[in-house]
C-alpha cells in the first residue's frame, strides 16, 4: 500500500507543461480529444468538473474516471550578441540549446454521484491543472576555450554566471488541485453549479532570478518551495432538450501561500532565502454545444486573467536586480471539439485549440524559465465501450508554438528611464517549443 501510495503522490506532484500559458488546455482524454471544449458539452466527468461545475446534472448515475497521461514537451531557447558585446573586437555570436528534461506524467481523476430523480448532483476531483518545466545545460562551447570557440554555435544566455549567462537553467512547477462539486436543477433544463478549490503547488528554480544575486557570487540557486491555496468556481448550464446547450463559468484567483525559498550559491555557500507570491489566475468560459444521434459539437471562449494575478502581474526589475515577475499578459483560448458517435460503441473524437501568446516582446528574457508559448494544438482521439458500465478512452495531441517568442537580452544594470528594462542593443533572446501527448483514461458506472 505504501509503494502504491507514493507512485500516486509522484503522479500528481510531477511537473506538467501547460498548454494555455501553464494552465493545461484540457483535463483527461475525452476533454483533452474535444480540444478541452466542455463548458456547454459535459460529454465526460472530468471535463464536465474542471470547466463549468454546473454541467455535471447532466450525469444521472455514480460514476468514476481515471486518466494517465505521459507529456512530451521539446522547448528550444537560442540567443545572440552584437560583434563588440563581450569587449572590443568581440564577434557576433548565436547559439541554440534544445530541452533535456523528458517526459512527464498527466494524471486526473473525478467521481460523480447523481441520480435522475434527485435535483441534487455531487462530485470529487483531483486534477493536475498547472505546470511547467525547463533543463537547459549550461553552454560548453564560450570564449574560455580559446583558439577552438565556436562564436556560431554558442548560447551566450547558457553561459557560466561568471561570464554573465544564466548557466545551467532548470525549473520545475505545478500545480495539484482538488474540487467538491456541486450542481442544482433550477428546472428541468437550467441548472446552476459550485465548486471549492484547494490547491497545492511547488516550485523549483535553478538560478533563482526571484533572489537577489551576490555581486560575486551571482544568484542562487533555490530548492523546491511548496505553497497551499484555495479559489472556487461558479456555473451555469443550459439544456435545451432539442440538442442546443449553453454554459459559462467562472473560476476565481486562487489564492496561494507564498512560495519561501531556501537559497545556496553555485559554490555550495548559504544564500539568503527569499519569497515570492504566485497566484494562480481567474478564468471566464463562455461556451456552446450541440448533439444529435450521430454528432456532438462543442465551442469554448476562454479568457485568462493573468494581468491581475500576483506573480504575473508584475514586471521588470527591483532595486537589487531580482525580478519582479513574469509580466504576462490575459489570454484568450478558443477550443472546439466533435465527437461522431456513427460507430457502435467507438467515438471517434477530434479537437483544435488555439491560444494567444502571454509574453510580451520586451519582456521575453523574465520568461526563459517558463516559455508559454503553445499557439495550435491538435487532438484525435477514440473511446470504446466495453460494457454497460466499463469504457476506455485514448487520445493524442500535438501542439506547436508556430513563430518563436523573441525580444532583447536584459541586464539590470543597463535599466535607465529610456532603457527600463534593460534591454541590451542588438540582442537577442527568443524560444519555441512543440508538445505530444498520449493518454488512456478508464470510465466505470458505479450505479
Amino acid at each position: 500500500m505504501k509503494k502504491i501510495t507514493s507512485i500516486i503522490v509522484f503522479c500528481f506532484t510531477s511537473v506538467l507543461f501547460g498548454q494555455t500559458g501553464h494552465l493545461m488546455q484540457g483535463v483527461g482524454a475525452v476533454n483533452m480529444s474535444m480540444g478541452g471544449a466542455s463548458t456547454a458539452q459535459p460529454i465526460d466527468i472530468n471535463g464536465a468538473m474542471q470547466w463549468n461545475p454546473a454541467s455535471i446534472s447532466a450525469f444521472d448515475n455514480t460514476m468514476a474516471a481515471l486518466d494517465v497521461g505521459i507529456f512530451f514537451a521539446k522547448p528550444e531557447l537560442s540567443s545572440t550578441l552584437p560583434a563588440g558585446a563581450m569587449g572590443p573586437g568581440s564577434p557576433a555570436t548565436k547559439g541554440t540549446t534544445v530541452d533535456e528534461l523528458g517526459a512527464s506524467p498527466l494524471p486526473a481523476f473525478g467521481m460523480v454521484w447523481g441520480k435522475a430523480e434527485s435535483k441534487h448532483t455531487f462530485g470529487f476531483s483531483v486534477f493536475g491543472v498547472s505546470g511547467f518545466g525547463v533543463d537547459f545545460p549550461e553552454e560548453a562551447n564560450t570564449p574560455a576555450l580559446g583558439a577552438t570557440w565556436d562564436p556560431n554555435n554558442s548560447n551566450a544566455i547558457l553561459y557560466p554566471q561568471a561570464m554573465g549567462g544564466f548557466g545551467h537553467v532548470t525549473s520545475n512547477y505545478m500545480l495539484l488541485q482538488i474540487g467538491g462539486t456541486w450542481a442544482y436543477e433550477l428546472t428541468e433544463k437550467f441548472s446552476i453549479g459550485v465548486e471549492p478549490t484547494l490547491d497545492y503547488s511547488t516550485l523549483e528554480l535553478g538560478p533563482n532570478p526571484l533572489a537577489s544575486p551576490d555581486p560575486a557570487k551571482g544568484y542562487p540557486v533555490a530548492d523546491k518551495a511548496s505553497a497551499m491555496g484555495f479559489g472556487a468556481q461558479f456555473g451555469m448550464f443550459y439544456n435545451s432538450g432539442a440538442g442546443f446547450k449553453a454554459g459559462m463559468s467562472y473560476k476565481t484567483t486562487q489564492n496561494m501561500k507564498d512560495f519561501d525559498f531556501k537559497n545556496t550559491y553555485l559554490d555550495g555557500s548559504a544564500a539568503p532565502n527569499n519569497s515570492f507570491k504566485m497566484d494562480f489566475p481567474a478564468v471566464l468560459s463562455f461556451g456552446l454545444g450541440y448533439s444529435n444521434k450521430a454528432f456532438d459539437l462543442a465551442m469554448d471562449y476562454r479568457m485568462v486573467n493573468y494581468e491581475k494575478t500576483a506573480g504575473f502581474e508584475a514586471k521588470g526589475w527591483t532595486s537589487t536586480a531580482s525580478v519582479k515577475g513574469f509580466g504576462w499578459k490575459n489570454m484568450n483560448i478558443l477550443s472546439l471539439g466533435v465527437q461522431y458517435k456513427g460507430f457502435e460503441k467507438m467515438p471517434i473524437r477530434l479537437g483544435y485549440t488555439y491560444s494567444s501568446n502571454p509574453i510580451d516582446e520586451d519582456l521575453t528574457f523574465f520568461s526563459v524559465s517558463a516559455p508559454a508559448v503553445v499557439k495550435s494544438a491538435f487532438q484525435l482521439g477514440l473511446g470504446y465501450k466495453m460494457s454497460d458500465k466499463l469504457s476506455l478512452d485514448f487520445v493524442y495531441h500535438h501542439g506547436a508554438s508556430g513563430t518563436e517568442t523573441k525580444g532583447n537580452l536584459l541586464n539590470p544594470m543597463m535599466v535607465s528611464p529610456s532603457n527600463p528594462y534593460g534591454a541590451i542593443p542588438g540582442s537577442s533572446v527568443s524560444y519555441k517549443m512543440s508538445t505530444d501527448l498520449l493518454m488512456f483514461g478508464v470510465k466505470y458506472t458505479i450505479n
